[in-house]
């Protein structure tokens, strides 16, 4: 970031910064002041914390928290525009988990939602689920009319389901392209089946590792001008040294490359990309211009929300 310069991008999808992990429990103020100082050094205005599969009971408790924090620290209060659920409903199969747990995934329910947006003040923004689970469509359409942003994720749905689920309301897909087993279908898979759809906001993790560069470019090129996002899927190791760091129940490694990788390399876990090198990876590898990746990573992605700028 050029000093003087006013922090505007804008990141929805943000599981932790400079060595801190918003799924702790224990987190503190001290804790959250320093990531949000670090990611105004990355010339972030804002974020949506993002809170990934877990136990309903551990996502209210930290929700509470978090807003007990920001209620604390004008700072935190800021940086944190709200709140993304990544979790728990998600498909629990193989490869479409990811990175998550299988053992918490379960249905929508609109009960827990309360609760979750109770906890959170009713500052959950955006919520990523999978709508191959029974009753979906019926919790969309809930969420939606409430103001929620509803993305799809994580997910082997069908035509039919993603069809059910963009009646309902859902907006957004989740990081096209990653949360899928790493061997699919060659044509009749859910990557194609959510690029295809010109109803849906394709958000893309640009750091060159979750998604090549020439696939990046091939699903940017496939969306409609208008339709597609850019997301760090940040985790603690963004914005710090290589190391050890947590994202909820993992521990991740990463190392002198950059990486987030699970315990053994099996995999990714979030990235370390941070969102003004994002500005930059996007417009080398898509050819925009400086400005236009950067109106992408800030007013478009606000505009996309809801949320308005300090």
């Amino acid at each position: 970031m050029i000093p003087g310069e006013r922090p505007r991008l804008f990141d929805f999808q943000v599981n932790g910064f400079a060595g801190v992990d918003f799924q702790a429990d224990e987190l503190t103020q001290r804790d959250m002041e320093q990531a949000a100082l670090a990611l105004r050094r990355h010339g972030v205005a804002a974020i949506l914390v993002t809170l990934i599969t877990d136990e309903i009971d551990a996502h209210c408790r930290r929700l509470a928290n978090l807003e007990k924090l920001c209620a604390a620290s004008p700072l935190i209060s800021e940086v944190v525009a709200g709140y993304h659920i990544e979790g728990p409903w998600l498909s629990p199969e193989p490869g479409y988990r990811g990175a998550h747990p299988a053992d918490p995934m379960h249905a929508p329910s609109l009960g827990e939602f309360e609760r979750m947006q109770a906890a959170a003040n009713g500052r959950i923004r955006l919520i990523t689920l999978a709508p191959e689970w029974p009753g979906s469509a019926e919790c969309i359409a809930a969420m939606t009319r409430v103001g929620v942003h509803i993305s799809l994720g994580h997910t082997n749905a069908s035509e039919v389901q993603i069809d059910e689920a963009i009646r309902a309301g859902a907006r957004f897909v989740t990081h096209l392209g990653n949360g899928t087993p790493l061997q699919l279908h060659r044509h009749d898979n859910v990557v194609q089946r959510l690029l295809a759809r010109d109803e849906l906001i394709a958000c893309l993790i640009p750091d060159g590792v979750h998604l090549p560069p020439f696939v990046l470019r091939n699903f940017f090129r496939a969306k409609p001008r208008g339709k597609v996002l850019f997301t760090t899927d940040a985790m603690a190791g963004a914005g710090a040294p290589p190391g050890t760091y947590r994202i909820g129940r993992l521990e991740i490694e990463v190392g002198p490359d950059g990486i987030a990788r699970q315990p053994g390399g099996q995999g990714f876990a979030g990235s370390t990309l941070t969102p003004d090198e994002g500005v930059r990876r996007c417009a080398n590898y898509l050819g925009l211009s400086e400005e236009e990746s950067a109106r992408l990573w800030s007013t478009a992605a606000m505009e996309a929300f809801g949320v308005k700028s300090h």
